[in-house]
């Protein structure tokens, strides 16, 4: 028997490295500094994270609400890029802003980051995108958990998720209720794929074409896997500042299914947005997929965002105002659509009509 052997097994030799677990938190308390908020309680290494609910005692009815989520397949090309310190930013925003459709205030976020092997400087990469997307969002990073699996997944395998906490006062609450024939729809550029469709993406760029990451495409003004990695953009604080002064009826986030299909979540039965593609054109990434692809006009719909990553559905009397806050928070926006009655001829909760400006699909 070895010296080893008689020692019995250990925890390193399975593959769990705790001490570079340890290291890896140092190295993120820096980061995790940033996305703080007043409220918050304490710091990293309690067994759970800390937020002052007295703040609350200004509501007259304060109602929590909570969202979870992750980046989907687009740690592949993170992984692949070896780049990660953006993809904690798209987990920020895929979490907060579905918390801001109903007119809450993104407060906290923990995070969940599961690893094949702790590689210390790769986790606090993560962890400073997350970081940095809580602070841009207006929210604080109160904690999470880095979990080694090894055998399950590959060493330099990992994936990402995330749980947010917002607050709303009651009488506040944004949604269909609040929707009316005669409103307007209002669209919020996307930055770009955001984080849905990256399957599709994939399966069309990088195993169809066998398109290569670092390809230079003349369209981009990039490579490939720098477009893929723009960073989901963050529009909690953009859209509560609509909250705040002006009548808002209902924000819809723009993310797996697509715009029409996201939007009539917020339509009331009985009603119908009708978007005009004709109002704006695609980003060159989505007119690359749609074309390399040759894919249909509704299959890609169904699954991209086309370009708009946040809607909002306000009274007529509200529409400049919005237009006016947005292009001062650097947001391009314009005018959608509108809500009609609902007919037979009208296909669900929404719709798109017409061609896309510039953009031809099947």
């Amino acid at each position: 028997m070895t010296s080893n052997e008689s020692r019995g097994a250990t925890y390193a030799a399975a593959g769990v490295d705790i001490e570079a677990g340890d290291r890896a938190v140092e190295l993120m308390k820096e980061w995790v500094k940033k996305a703080n908020r007043p409220e918050v309680v304490g710091g990293l290494g309690g067994f759970a994270g800390l937020f002052d609910a007295s703040a609350f005692k200004r509501y007259e009815r304060p109602l929590l609400a909570t969202a979870t989520d992750g980046v989907g397949t687009k740690v592949a090309i993170a992984q692949a890029m070896d780049k990660h310190d953006t993809i904690g930013h798209d987990l920020v925003g895929m979490v907060v802003d579905d918390l801001v459709v109903c007119g809450a205030e993104p407060l906290f976020m923990t995070d969940y980051i599961c690893v094949g092997k702790v590689v210390p400087e790769r986790v606090a990469a993560i962890v400073k995108g997350i970081a940095e997307g809580c602070a841009l969002a207006g929210c604080a990073l109160v904690g999470g958990e880095t979990a080694e699996h090894p055998g399950l997944l590959g060493p330099d395998d990992y994936d990402v998720a995330g749980a947010g906490t917002g607050v709303v006062e009651a009488d506040a609450l944004l949604g269909a209720e609040r929707v009316r024939a005669g409103d307007v729809v209002i669209a919020m550029a996307a930055s770009g794929l955001h984080s849905n469709g990256y399957s599709l993406v994939r399966h069309v760029l990088l195993n169809q074409a066998k398109w290569s990451l670092d390809r230079k495409v003349e369209e981009f003004g990039r490579t490939l896997g720098e477009e893929l990695l723009e960073p989901t953009r963050i529009y909690s604080l953009d859209c509560l500042a609509l909250t705040r002064a002006t009548e808002i009826h209902a924000f819809s986030h723009v993310t797996g299914g697509g715009l029409a299909a996201n939007l009539a979540r917020v339509i009331p039965v009985g009603l119908h947005a009708r978007l005009d593609r004709g109002t704006w054109s695609p980003l060159p990434v989505f007119q690359t997929v749609a074309k390399v692809g040759s894919m249909q006009t509704l299959e890609i719909e169904k699954t991209l965002n086309m370009g708009v990553g946040m809607v909002a559905v306000v009274p007529p009397e509200s529409v400049d105002t919005v237009l006016a806050i947005l292009e001062d928070r650097d947001v391009e926006a314009w005018l959608l659509g509108d809500i009609v009655d609902r007919t037979d001829e009208h296909d669900g909760g929404a719709a798109l009509y017409n061609a896309y400006d510039g953009f031809e699909l099947a």
